[in-house]
């Protein structure tokens, strides 16, 4: 088997035991464990940092379900596409349950060093479950607009006078 074969059954394995909420499984698949959310700078380190992050997500979706959909070995690392999906029933982020469902897409990056995973990086967009959540609004959507208007009205006048400002500068040339 090859080294690359290697990594990708080690984190198929990882995954596998996080779906089945065996934290300690999965942790058990680390050399070292640690997890880096991108999303928002959070680095949770080592078996006890790693185990509390699975745990904190576990309440807060407790059906939650990673499905990978590609799983990509690179010369260092696994790069893993996927969608998380869960119903929101215990607090996240500070957020309280509010009974709803998220699936979003993202993107996982294990490093390894040889054929010992040394560290999970996620990355998502946070604002696609927050808006699934009903906490965040689409921008694009009258509630998102309205929304942007009654909380940033500094904002909104000053963009509105510069766009009136470029049309009229198009207008003289």
């Amino acid at each position: 088997m090859s080294e690359a074969d290697r990594r990708v059954e080690i984190v198929n394995e990882h995954m596998r035991c996080e779906n089945a909420y065996d934290f300690h499984g999965a942790i058990g698949a680390f050399q070292r464990p640690r997890y880096e959310v991108v999303t928002d700078g959070e680095l949770w380190d080592g078996a006890d940092g790693v185990h509390s992050f699975l745990s904190q997500n576990h309440e807060a979706f407790p059906d939650f379900h990673f499905e990978p959909t590609r799983v990509s070995p690179t010369t260092d690392a696994v790069l893993v596409e996927g969608r998380f999906r869960g119903t929101h029933l215990g607090t996240w982020r500070g957020l309280p349950a509010t009974g709803r469902k998220v699936d979003f897409p993202m993107c996982l990056i294990f490093e390894f060093e040889g054929e010992d995973m040394m560290n999970e990086k996620l990355y998502f967009d946070v604002g696609t479950p927050l808006t699934q959540l009903g906490v965040d609004f689409d921008p694009n959507s009258t509630k998102g607009k309205l929304t942007l208007v009654l909380t940033h009205p500094v904002t909104i006048t000053k963009a509105v006078l510069r766009n009136i400002r470029l049309r009229l500068m198009h207008r003289e040339k």
